[in-house]
């Protein structure tokens, strides 16, 4: 047998020592977890699962004690290194969220000091659970108003100060972390799952996953439709910074994929990587939260947002939806909702052009049916001497109720524009 022809087995072999090898690390980490909090649940779904007909399994990130699963990468890091170093080591991280606080978490429980740097323009309530998880162990700064200003702020401080920098998923021990979701999972089937659903950002917890499972099962990977690095990079075939980020679903709208995480996923199916509609996103959101009492943060609720998308490739199996984080300020829940109502087509704003005489509302407000309500009415300018301009929101309970109002207008002369989908007007006014 030549040299040539023996090659791909001996490829296939160095494969398997090394998945074999990092499945025994990340047990390795799962158990030492252990010390610090429980497992995350696993939980039938019977709502999902009756709504697509295949035995939906919700893997509760949601309810580890920071809300996500980013303790655990924190974790297996911190561990890593204190391993080598002395508990004088000072760790640094760059966070508005959730690495934020598992980092925060961790250095409580090490007895180890952090510092944490955040946006400017963090939210008081991120500020808050960061510092309460962390207590005096750590410190936050405030610095930069957009992200990478605050990374570079964070680690231009670790160099001076010679501390060790935690990365959120672009690490080998982070990595290596969030694989302990994988580990349950295993722990707490009977059988391997047929598929596993999960959100990707930066891509430590797909790549961890994906690692730890190997072959042995089907990935979906989803990501928010203005954060789809991994999709991006799958196109190049190499890591690729997006132009721009929608913050909406922040724990996972990541503008460049890990390095590191990519090459563990590089070989992916493209039609495995699926993109969601953030205002879709919003209508999963209110469903779990309205019908089953769970609390999801944006990028938690993608997994289960994406089970739309993939009704028929699921049917009979049995499903794995990684919910990765419940961290949800209610202060957002007025734009959630609103979000949620414009993409079901139950809410629209429209521009009135409505007659400056006696009458005119009253005729108007006559077009209305029994279950259309005006959420919004605002005069904008008078745009001529006979006509006003007006700013209108209708809320209605089916879409086709909207039909019937258009045609109304229309027969009665009124002049409209719809700007509900219109982002730039949309912004600005509404």
């Amino acid at each position: 047998m030549s040299v040539v022809s023996l090659l791909p087995a001996v490829k296939q072999s160095a494969n398997q020592r090394v998945m074999t090898e990092f499945r025994t690390l990340a047990r390795s980490a799962e158990a030492a977890m252990r010390d610090v909090f429980a497992p995350t649940p696993l939980q039938h779904n019977a709502h999902l699962s009756e709504l697509f007909g295949a035995n939906i399994l919700l893997k509760r990130e949601d309810l580890s004690p920071v809300r996500s699963y980013k303790l655990r990468g924190a974790f297996n890091a911190m561990r890593k290194v204190l391993e080598i170093k002395s508990n004088s080591t000072v760790f640094v991280c760059a966070s508005a969220g959730n690495h934020a606080q598992g980092v925060a978490y961790m250095c409580r429980h090490f007895g180890v000091q952090g510092v944490v740097f955040m946006p400017v323009t963090t939210p008081q309530q991120k500020i808050m659970k960061t510092e309460t998880f962390g207590g005096d162990r750590i410190s936050v700064r405030l610095t930069g108003d957009y992200f990478d200003d605050t990374l570079a702020a964070a680690q231009k401080y670790c160099q001076e100060i010679g501390g060790h920098f935690l990365p959120p998923f672009d690490d080998e021990d982070v990595i290596e972390g969030q694989a302990s979701v994988a580990v349950e999972i295993e722990h707490q089937i009977d059988c391997l799952p047929d598929v596993v659903v999960m959100p990707v950002g930066g891509g430590g917890l797909s790549a961890g996953v994906r690692s730890y499972f190997g072959d042995r099962i089907e990935y979906v990977l989803v990501e928010p439709n203005g954060g789809a690095c991994l999709s991006a990079a799958l196109a190049a075939d190499a890591p690729i910074r997006l132009n721009q980020v929608n913050n909406f679903a922040d724990g996972a709208a990541v503008a460049q994929i890990g390095a590191r995480t990519f090459e563990r996923l590089r070989d992916i199916d493209p039609s495995c990587a699926l993109t969601v509609s953030e205002d879709r996103l919003c209508t999963t959101m209110l469903e779990m939260l309205n019908v089953e009492g769970v609390v999801l943060e944006p990028a938690g609720a993608l997994s289960l947002d994406s089970l739309k998308d993939i009704s028929e490739r699921i049917q009979g199996k049995t499903v794995v939806c990684i919910t990765s984080g419940g961290n949800f300020d209610f202060e957002r829940l007025p734009e959630v909702k609103e979000r949620a109502l414009r993409y079901s087509g139950v809410k629209k704003y429209f521009i009135l052009r409505m007659p400056q005489r006696p009458g005119a509302l009253k005729d108007f407000l006559a077009m209305l049916g029994p279950n259309d309500d005006i959420s919004r009415f605002e005069y904008l300018k008078k745009s001529a001497r006979n006509f006003g301009s007006v700013l209108i929101g209708i809320e209605t309970n089916a879409t086709e109720n909207f039909e019937i109002i258009l045609t109304k207008l229309k027969v009665s002369g009124f002049d409209y524009r719809d700007i509900t989908d219109d982002p730039v007007l949309a912004e600005f006014l509404i």
